[in-house]
């Protein structure tokens, strides 16, 4: 490499990056890369973990293991564990992935020196690491822009095309499998004079999963206004996606291929035609209001309202036929329910392992006959379940609904529960800190997708062990959605005479007065959060000497800065200030007041971020000391003595058996 390569490449990056505003992200006056020094922590020279970075770093640019062109690995533990990915363009070489990444790895760490956190974009590849989790989570920022030099012949047709020609790949790549999530074609706009060639690629990390890779491209692709609109070319960089087009090829031919899109000139004709049939009509139907008056007015809006009514119902009906299988189908995948197949039994019925006669595999729920849950609790899950789509909740495949059998077919979960692990003996110990960690983090988002992020705002109210569900890498999945709340996006807290749920787990404002809230949910996650991390069950203290339960003692051990006594022992030492966060989170969630608890999206923010303050929490909701009273915080003591103080359905408390 000459001497006027290497001030290019290291020496006016530095330049520019002094000039920067800090955390910005900032490229080279070809934008031959760019990159962003996150401000989440710093490392010391020689310590321990600039050597697993750079240790990390090498071997990506040295492994010949793989020809996928994605590599993501961790090194080192603790505070010193890095987590890397390398992600190379889908249509370079290996050879000439390697070279990439080893020319942008050595430029990465020079000019974001001793940060914890740092992300470069070449041409050819992208190369990140933090010091956080970033595997398999979708992540849009920081992102940057690129826009080409040029202006389109004809800017509008051009953007519209475009548009239709990424969306075509987006599909297409988000399709792809955990190795590779890429695509690229071309096609042509006909314009009025001259036509003019649409050049594109996009691509995901191969960790992110379908839908979270669309999500991500499409979210690239709505900035292209802002970023390039008019232009004939231009880069979208993401830390989990990027798209890039010209108006010329600048991919290898391998992997290029001609996309026949819809005619745009005959979609703009029928829609011109289609607007101008809708302004008649509406000017008709006005006139006749008009003259009609309140009788016509009252007529119309009763009408829209069955009408209304009636497409819904067609929707689920059309959902519910759609995931509908037959129940000779099921018995036969089963094994005629044999108990070989069993995976576990619960309040409402066993569950079984089956396989389709497509290979797939199942997980089918058979609701006991005499089981309470019935119709409305049924059709709660299939309408539901089917709808939700986020990697952290399990996903529904199906129903039956014959001969008095009520069966839910769900995706086959490997791993079994989070219940078979954390308390087993034997099966605790493949549970280390970071698994336990990403089990924690997937359980937030999945709640914070419930409460926040799906069409309506869902209440699990059951959120135990037994419903979280780990796939094949450990990754969580929330389950069992018979008690789920529906509230409209407004609606912030509703009443119930009968409690359904698992003692222990249930808010104290839910448990007694029967008043539950996304903050009922908050609560059973601070529970969980403290089993996962102690390794106990929320009742494994009731009959101990200083009968306290599990939140007591976390609380105590906490205000005494004796965490070593909560943590699980099989957890390697060292571990104190993120345990100790988390436990901190942890008690947070499980305070008495319901204003104090934080949401899901302030959880989700404390987990992935340490730069959050967290506020002091108050003694848990759970405090079985009635005869000890604490002036200083003013809390009330709740545990259930007999049938009298609550009102249970006792066939709704699901048993913690793995599913």
């Amino acid at each position: 490499m000459d001497s006027s390569r290497l001030l290019i490449l290291f020496i006016v990056p530095v330049l520019l990056d002094l000039l920067a505003p800090a955390g910005a992200v900032v490229c080279t006056s070809t934008s031959e890369f760019c990159w962003r020094c996150s401000n989440i922590g710093t490392y010391e020279d020689g310590g321990n973990y600039q050597k697993n970075l750079d240790a990390l770093l090498s071997s990506f640019s040295s492994n010949n293991q793989t020809n996928s062109g994605f590599y993501n690995s961790s090194m080192g533990q603790d505070a010193d564990r890095v987590n890397a990915i390398a992600l190379c363009r889908g249509d370079v070489s290996l050879n000439d992935c390697h070279t990439c990444v080893s020319q942008s790895s050595p430029f990465l760490l020079m000019n974001c020196s001793n940060q914890n956190e740092a992300i470069v974009w070449a041409e050819r590849c992208m190369v990140r690491y933090s010091s956080k989790l970033i595997f398999g989570i979708q992540e849009d920022e920081p992102f940057q822009f690129v826009p080409g030099p040029f202006n389109a012949t004809d800017p509008q047709k051009f953007d519209l095309v475009l548009n239709l020609l990424l969306d075509y790949l987006t599909e297409k790549a988000a399709s792809g499998d955990s190795l590779k999530k890429f695509a690229a074609g071309n096609t042509i706009t006909q314009g009025s004079t001259t036509n003019q060639a649409i050049y594109a690629l996009v691509q995901c990390t191969p960790d992110l999963d379908k839908q979270n890779c669309s999500d991500c491209l499409k979210g690239a692709i709505s900035k292209i206004p802002d970023c390039c609109g008019g232009r004939s070319g231009g880069r979208v960089l993401e830390p989990s996606c990027n798209l890039r087009f010209e108006a010329y090829s600048f991919y290898e031919a391998n992997v290029d291929s001609l996309v026949t899109l819809p005619s745009v000139k005959g979609k703009k004709s029928t829609i011109s035609k289609a607007v101008i049939i809708i302004i008649s009509v509406v000017g008709v139907v006005f006139v006749a209001m008009i003259l009609k008056g309140t009788l016509i007015s009252l007529r119309v809006r009763r009408r829209w309202k069955k009408q209304k009514l009636e497409n819904d119902n067609l929707e689920d009906i059309s959902l519910e036929e759609s995931l509908q299988y037959d129940f000779e189908t099921i018995k036969s995948a089963t094994d005629d329910f044999s108990d070989a197949n069993k995976l576990g039994q619960g309040g409402f019925g066993a569950v079984y392992k089956g396989r389709l006669p497509n290979g797939r595999y199942i997980a089918v729920k058979r609701l006991s006959k005499n089981s309470k849950q019935g119709e409305r609790e049924f059709k709660t899950e299939v309408t539901l379940v089917a709808r939700l789509q986020h990697r952290n909740l399990v996903r529904l495949r199906g129903f039956c609904f014959k001969a008095g059998e009520r069966i839910l077919i769900y995706e086959y979960v490997p791993n079994t529960s989070l219940n078979h692990f954390i308390f087993d003996p034997v099966n605790r110990g493949h549970l280390d800190w970071e698994t336990r960690y990403k089990i924690i983090g997937g359980i937030s988002r999945g709640l914070l997708y419930l409460h926040e992020d799906s069409r309506l705002r869902i209440i699990h109210r059951d959120l135990k062990p037994s419903n979280i569900l780990l796939d094949e890498d450990m990754n969580p999945k929330i389950a069992d959605f018979g008690m789920a709340q529906l509230f409209t996006m407004d609606q912030t807290q509703g009443d119930t005479k009968t409690i359904v749920g698992t003692y222990g787990y249930m808010a104290p404002e839910y448990a007694i007065h029967g008043r539950f809230s996304v903050k009922s949910d908050v609560f059973s996650f601070g529970v969980l959060v403290l089993e996962i991390l102690s390794g106990r069950k929320i009742t494994s203290f009731r009959s101990s000497e200083n009968d306290e339960d599990l939140l007591t003692y976390a609380w105590r051990n906490w205000k005494e800065d004796t965490v070593s006594n909560i943590t699980d022992p099989v957890l390697a030492t060292g571990l104190g200030t993120k345990i100790m966060r988390c436990i901190h989170i942890g008690l947070l969630c499980v305070q008495e007041n319901v204003a104090s608890r934080p949401t899901m999206a302030s959880i989700v923010s404390m987990l992935n971020s340490h730069s959050v303050t967290l506020s002091l929490p108050s003694r848990p909701a759970y405090y079985l000391h009635n005869s000890e009273k604490d002036t200083t915080e003013g809390t009330k003591s709740y545990e259930p003595k007999n049938s009298a103080d609550l009102s249970i359905n006792d066939d709704n408390i699901t048993e913690p058996y793995p599913r």
